[in-house]
């Protein structure tokens, strides 16, 4: 499809079809999110377990999702049904930094403010580190 004619389409946003995409990987994302919360809750120190747990898993597969997609080339409308069903729908309602922001206001306001800190901290280093991780073994997998 050439940019001119790409242009001239409607927006993602205004497109039934898309929105439903992102709505289905939503569902399934926040119904993992449920489950593992389910599964792993907080820890007895009050370490957010679950919330960590679904965020560096999250970062791993978009990074890994993303690097897979950019190595494709151009997008496709398939792609882009793609990266809006899993990367958005899925991995965006299974991650949740919403989450990571009250829990670590909440680990403050309950005066566990080196966790808070520790937790942030970590949320952020790690899940970086993830997202390299899922990155690199994309890269690899696209490279065999």
């Amino acid at each position: 499809m050439s940019a001119e004619r790409r242009t001239t389409e409607q927006p993602a946003h205004h497109r039934l079809s898309l929105v439903a995409l992102v709505a289905l990987g939503g569902l399934i994302g926040t119904t993992g999110r449920y489950a593992v919360s389910g599964w792993l809750g907080t820890s007895v120190s009050g370490w957010p377990t679950a919330t960590f747990t679904v965020n560096i898993v999250g970062s791993l597969a978009l990074g890994a999702l993303l690097e897979a997609l950019a190595r494709r080339g151009a997008e496709t409308s398939r792609a882009q049904a793609v990266r809006l069903l899993v990367g958005t729908g899925v991995i965006g309602s299974f991650t949740t930094f919403s989450s990571l922001a009250e829990e670590t206001d909440l680990l403050v306001r309950g005066s566990s403010t080196g966790l808070a800190v520790g937790y942030a901290v970590a949320s952020l280093a790690v899940g970086l580190v993830a997202t390299v991780l899922g990155i690199a073994a994309a890269a690899r997998a696209g490279a065999r």
